[in-house]
């Protein structure tokens, strides 16, 4: 970590890395991740989720090596690895006529609220307060805010234009009145709604029955873009995304993480109508261009991963997996005496420490995050990675085992046992 202090900034690529303690990872196979001082630990950050398979999974890599002998990047005209992984993608995401790839979330969601501003010829969108959609300025605001900032514009860097930020209108997560309210205030003003189905950069949030129905509803009514930021959800809960569990189909869908168990692979995938406006269509007004877009290698990596979710065992696996994990959490808190949480879906599981229910950002401002993360740093000296910081979820991947769920229930009941002793006598030296 000194060295990575010397020639880079913090000693870390990406801000959410910077954790204590600091980690050096210098291999991973399967549902494990190994440090530089040589200790070992069962992995369910699993890199914020793309690791849907395990680490280092064979059936990947086989085919990233096999495509590596015969292309690299040639940048131009396609291949038949990206003409094969688009016919995938339309084959099982309702949304997707058609689909245009790219490397990174943040890139996909920037190219679908430009093309519903093209499309529309509007200025405004609307996101959620806690919801995460990438680093540029128009979504790079009211994330983790804090309580004083929810309500006000509360951008996640210096340098964004305000003047683009001011186009932006942050409603709640599960609030069907806060998006009335923006449509009515703005009339034929937004663009686009840009919306994760399930709120997972704040842990996990469910939509509530009829959120996302009325965000089509509205959409349809207002001619709204609506986009479903997939790139959490989608692959991880099912080959169609979210989408095609709760039964709402958006206009366009970006799509990224487990779609390629770790390699860079992203997409944006919608509507023939609107994804022909991108001047990669002969006529197209809108600009969609990157060096690596469709990368051989992302691309291989890509096909290999969902012709292994195409099996069906893998999401029985997690999903069962998953199920155990929160039933566990949820005796173990219950027996701490701990004030707790457990949520989650599928292979996904948080416990907040706080009571519920859960419905929103709002919500979460009470979940204690002194404990949550000092909670998750004790679980790393057990062996248990679970990413300290305040608010991330955890994912089960398929090299999972119950070996791992029970080793990991073990070493958190023995953690909450421990804080829940401290608190007590924390509370009696206070009483005396």
């Amino acid at each position: 970590m000194e060295a990575a202090l010397a020639s880079t900034p913090g000693g870390v690529n990406t801000s959410l890395r910077r954790i204590s303690p600091p980690l050096v990872i210098v291999s991973a196979q399967g549902a494990t991740i190994t440090d530089a001082d040589g200790n070992s630990y069962i992995d369910y950050h699993a890199a914020f989720g793309p690791i849907i398979l395990g680490h280092n999974f064979e059936a990947v890599n086989r085919r990233v090596r096999e495509v590596m002998q015969r292309v690299d990047l040639v940048g131009v005209g396609t291949t038949d690895l990206e003409i094969e992984l688009a016919r995938k993608i339309c084959q099982h995401v309702p949304s997707a006529e058609a689909v245009l790839l790219c490397n990174s979330g943040s890139e996909a969601t920037y190219h679908a609220l430009r093309l519903a501003r093209a499309v529309t010829g509007r200025k405004k969108v609307i996101k959620c307060q806690g919801c995460y959609h990438g680093w540029h300025d128009a979504v790079a605001m009211n994330v983790i805010s804090s309580a004083e900032k929810v309500g006000q514009w509360d951008p996640l860097s210096r340098g964004s234009l305000t003047q683009v930020q001011a186009e932006t209108l942050v409603c709640g997560f599960n609030s069907i009145e806060d998006v009335k309210k923006a449509v009515a205030d703005y009339p034929g003003e937004i663009a686009a709604i840009i919306v994760e189905p399930i709120a997972h950069n704040i842990g996990c949030v469910l939509p509530k029955p009829g959120f996302l129905e009325y965000l089509r509803r509205a959409s349809d009514s207002e001619g709204i873009v609506l986009i479903f930021d997939e790139v959490v959800t989608g692959f991880r809960h099912g080959l169609g995304g979210y989408q095609k569990i709760c039964g709402v189909t958006p206009d366009l869908t970006t799509l990224g993480k487990a779609m390629a168990n770790g390699f860079p692979m992203a997409a944006l995938c919608g509507k023939h109508k609107l994804m022909e406006r991108f001047n990669t269509s002969p006529g197209g007004d809108v600009f969609f261009a990157g060096t690596f877009n469709g990368y051989p290698v992302g691309c291989a990596a890509a096909l290999a991963t969902i012709e292994v979710l195409e099996t069906g065992g893998v999401y029985k696996h997690i999903f069962e997996l998953g199920e155990r994990m929160r039933r566990g959490l949820s005796e173990i808190t219950s027996r701490s005496g701990i004030p707790a949480t457990v949520a989650g879906y599928g292979s996904t599981f948080i416990t907040y420490f706080m009571e519920g229910p859960i419905e929103s950002y709002v919500d979460l401002l009470r979940n204690d995050q002194e404990l949550f993360t000092s909670y998750r740093q004790a679980l790393m000296k057990r062996g248990v990675l679970k990413l300290p910081l305040n608010l991330k979820r955890n994912h089960i991947s398929f090299s999972h085992t119950n070996a791992d769920i029970d080793r990991t229930l073990e070493a958190c009941e023995d953690v909450l046992n421990d804080l829940a002793c401290r608190g007590r006598l924390v509370s009696q030296s206070e009483n005396k």
